[in-house]
């Protein structure tokens, strides 16, 4: 079995690695000037995030003149189609690398933001060819397709690449690189709504998703520049001067044997960590999307509902940046026990929520959940399973928590039709909870 170095260690120096300039000749580890390209180009997903497509929403309700049930099916049918393909866009990073994956998928970002906002003349165009009767189904039709592009290209290829590409250059400091991350997105994301808000009211929707095509392409740009894709390529190491030779082995921070993702299915680890995000995320963006019916049912106000978020994203900042330090000297398994613990605590809060004490503990599940997912969703894989095929095992992964955020909502939804409350969804959210909880003692790192 060949080690870590050799597997990475290429042959010859893929070409236009030093292009526009050589890493090696500036006077600091340039981990940090990769560090903070891929924070950058996970925040230039944010046209392709749900924080970021909800506020155009409304607007595309009244130019489509399509109902919200509608639209919240046509982005439903497009994130589902993405995450089928989000393991493919790992393949494609461990064959082309970071930089050039970050690089086009932010281009084709740009390119589909702008084609979204021509989306209704496109649906009124090929509605025209149709029968009357059609024009609804055009419009849904050309929406799913840009809600599929949006996602695929924005939640799914720029933010696995982007943060992918950190996590090469960084292994027993690795902790710190996603804290950074963690926080600036934590701080990046919450103003995003407010910014393309601004840009709607400055020049109307459709001119918003243009100027905001700008921003992604000029980040495209600064990618191909900036951007490089292992340090191995340049004959540099993870975390360079950074590195401590003396790190206890115990702490799991050097990657071990290199899995391949048929390799990395077949541990009982694998599946303990991805039911784990799949939940944080199932939860998360069920309680997102239905907020205010949440609050409404425990006869509470509109503004008590939204204003629950802010709390929770100072005490998830708080979470991640302890739970990232600590992350380069404990065992992941430990972090993933307080995410679930998160999850149990948010669940049965959101189970029994009131205008009581039960608020104080959605705020700490949600702190406690989200700064613990950040860590886990992406430290997990290069650590455990190697940097070989880091690609195609976080691309997996990361589809199947995909379709478990576009189904959520809905079974919510289902729950809350049925039983005329989301008590019964939250009890089996918790009950899962429960039973990740007690499987992660085991989730050890495989060897």
């Amino acid at each position: 079995m060949k080690s870590a170095s050799e597997t990475r260690q290429p042959h010859h120096q893929p070409r236009l690695a030093n292009f526009p300039f050589d890493p090696t000749r500036l006077p600091f580890f340039y981990g940090t000037a990769v560090l903070v390209c891929g924070t950058l180009g996970v925040l230039a997903s944010a046209p392709g995030q749900t924080v970021g497509v909800s506020v155009f929403t409304d607007f595309l309700i009244e130019s489509h003149h399509l109902s919200r049930s509608w639209i919240s099916f046509a982005y439903l049918a497009g994130t589902i189609a993405s995450a089928f393909l989000i393991t493919r866009a790992g393949r494609w990073y461990d064959q082309f690398g970071g930089r050039w994956v970050s690089t086009a998928s932010a281009a084709m970002l740009a390119i589909v933001l702008i084609g979204m906002s021509y989306s209704d003349a496109i649906a009124e165009s090929m509605a025209s060819m149709l029968p009357p009767q059609y024009s609804q189904q055009a419009s849904f039709v050309v929406l799913s397709l840009g809600f599929f592009a949006m996602r695929f290209f924005g939640q799914g290829m720029l933010t696995l690449s982007s943060r992918n590409m950190v996590l090469e250059w960084f292994e027993q400091r690795r902790g710190m690189a996603l804290a950074f991350i963690g926080i600036s997105i934590a701080f990046g994301f919450s103003v995003t709504p407010a910014f393309f808000e601004w840009l709607i009211q400055k020049g109307g929707w459709s001119w918003a998703w243009r100027s905001i095509a700008v921003i992604v392409a000029t980040y495209s740009i600064a990618a191909f520049v900036f951007g490089r894709s292992r340090p191995e390529d340049h004959g540099l190491l993870p975390d360079g001067p950074f590195a401590k030779k003396d790190r206890k082995s115990h702490a799991e921070t050097l990657s071990g044997r290199q899995f391949t993702l048929s390799e990395a299915r077949q541990t009982y680890s694998f599946w303990v960590f991805t039911f784990s995000a799949v939940l944080t995320g199932l939860v998360l963006t069920s309680l997102s999307f239905h907020v205010v019916s949440f609050f409404a049912d425990a006869g509470m106000e509109r503004s008590q509902a939204v204003a629950i978020f802010v709390p929770a994203a100072f005490a998830s900042v708080v979470v991640e940046f302890v739970g990232s330090w600590l992350s380069d000297f404990i065992k992941l398994k430990y972090l993933a026990m307080v995410q679930l613990v998160g999850i149990l605590t948010l669940s049965l809060s959101l189970s029994f929520l009131d205008s009581g004490p039960s608020l104080v503990f959605v705020v700490l599940g949600m702190g406690l959940m989200q700064g613990m997912f950040g860590i886990i969703s992406a430290a997990t894989w290069p650590r455990f399973y190697g940097r070989a095929h880091l690609g195609a095992i976080s691309g997996f992964s990361t589809s199947i928590m995909v379709a478990g955020t576009a189904v959520g909502p809905y079974l919510f939804s289902v729950a809350h039709d049925q039983f005329g409350s989301y008590r019964p969804a939250t009890l089996v959210c918790a009950l899962a909870a429960l039973v990740l909880l007690a499987a992660a003692p085991r989730a050890d790192r495989p060897h």
